[in-house]
């Protein structure tokens, strides 16, 4: 006999229902919530009442979700330096139900393995879109032409996987949900292609989104210094090679992969100079940040970006021209309820925000909070660090996944994919 996996699947729903009927006479013990806490990694601080919290969607019962689904993930890239935070992020924090993990390379790497924790000894496989295709979630740790040529192909159809795209290729597409799940989680119910942000908005973005909740938003100025990973692990290379030739007296510095050599240097230009003057980079910050935050186009965003030689994790200094006037005490308030966020700000102590100790965070710290002299009574000046390869990509992408996993959109475009082939039974 043969029945469709919809029909399964039906049964399954019809069965879940009548137990769901069973356990709402014990409702004491479960807790129906949209927006609960649940623990990130745990190289988070503990002493942070917020440094272990994000959005959690859906039913939470004895304090952990219970889902019924368990998802075949693929990840395309994994042996650069975001497809490797992938992967270890999704065996740290163990919140999406992984059933099976498969690896997608080139023909250099396919044939390899590679080992795991929690997944086993798992063999790179050459990329096919098929093969791309079989998977529940594929995440794209690739660069943009790569995933204009491939993404799509993966999610297309019912039978299609959900892909979440690291690149910048679908950031713009009006119709292509971009996604910081703290702030617009929901938009993830729309698609089966999900845009991840340029690693700087995401940063910027959890601390400065909640404040604009508080006070409004006028204007936004943002500085950022940018570290050698946002160039990926050719840039770290590239970087500390570079600072080993010049600390050994060599003249010629190497720089393959910045415009100047980087090592004891800072560099005004990341990524292609635009007609305006700015460069590519800064612009994605104005883009994004609109796209995420629903934000107008006559509120002004502008950046200016600089690369500057550490390893990981980005700064940024943040001016906000609030609506409202800021009260200092409330905004510290809102920065330290804030799911994401670690404030790391005291001066009396030389406490403050800084890359050494934001790098291998999955928070983003938070300090040096004032108002600002330009904007006095509706004005915030504010810095900030993350982890460019955690915050700003691979936890970003991780938590998107986990998003559709608890507001059911995982499980409609598992079933619907289902429902598009049968088994034998």
């Amino acid at each position: 006999m043969r029945f469709t996996r919809a029909a399964v699947y039906s049964a399954l729903v019809v069965v879940a229902s009548s137990t769901s009927s069973i356990l709402s006479s014990t409702s004491s013990s479960f807790q129906v919530s949209a927006f609960a806490p649940v623990s990130t990694n745990s190289r988070s601080s503990p002493t942070n009442k917020s440094s272990s919290s994000i959005f959690r969607v859906g039913i939470m019962a004895s304090s952990e979700s219970k889902t019924a689904l368990s998802y075949t993930v693929g990840i395309v890239g994994a042996t650069g330096a975001v497809g490797k935070e992938i992967r270890q992020v999704l065996e740290n924090r163990n919140q999406l139900p992984v059933d099976k993990l498969r690896i997608f390379g080139s023909s250099r790497s396919a044939g390899t393995t590679i080992d795991t924790e929690s997944y086993g000894s798992v063999t790179v496989e050459l990329f096919d879109v098929d093969k791309a295709r079989e998977c529940d979630v594929v995440f794209l740790a690739v660069d943009g032409d790569f995933a204009l040529e491939h993404a799509e192909k993966i999610a297309a159809g019912p039978d299609g996987a959900v892909v979440i795209d690291n690149s910048s290729a679908f950031r713009y597409k009006p119709e292509i949900p971009l996604v910081v799940p703290e702030i617009n989680g929901e938009e993830t119910k729309k698609s089966k292609l999900i845009a991840n942000p340029n690693c700087t908005t995401a940063i910027g973005l959890m601390a400065l989104w909640p404040l604009i909740k508080a006070f409004g938003v006028k204007r936004v100025i943002m500085s950022t210094y940018q570290a050698s990973s946002g160039a990926g692990q050719p840039g770290m290379d590239e970087l500390q090679e570079g600072t080993r030739a010049y600390l050994n007296g060599e003249k010629n510095i190497q720089n393959k992969i910045f415009a100047h050599p980087l090592p004891f240097n800072v560099i005004p230009q990341i990524d292609k100079f635009q007609e305006n003057g700015y460069t590519k980079e800064e612009m994605k910050v104005t883009w994004e940040s609109r796209k995420i935050c629903r934000l107008s186009d006559d509120i002004p965003i502008s950046c200016s970006a600089v690369r500057i030689p550490t390893i990981r994790a980005h700064s940024e200094v943040i001016v906000l021209e609030t609506e409202e006037p800021v009260d200092l005490k409330k905004a510290r308030q809102v920065l330290e309820d804030a799911p994401g966020v670690k404030v790391v700000d005291n001066p009396d102590k030389l406490e403050y925000p800084m890359p050494l100790t934001a790098t291998g965070q999955y928070d983003v710290e938070v300090g040096r909070l004032r108002k600002s002299i330009a904007f006095g009574d509706n004005g915030l000046e504010f810095f900030v660090c993350g982890d460019q390869l955690l915050r700003g990509a691979a936890l970003n992408a991780v938590l998107v996944a986990e998003a559709m996993d608890k507001n059911g959109a995982l499980a409609s475009a598992k079933s619907a994919a289902s429902a598009d082939t049968k088994v034998d039974a």
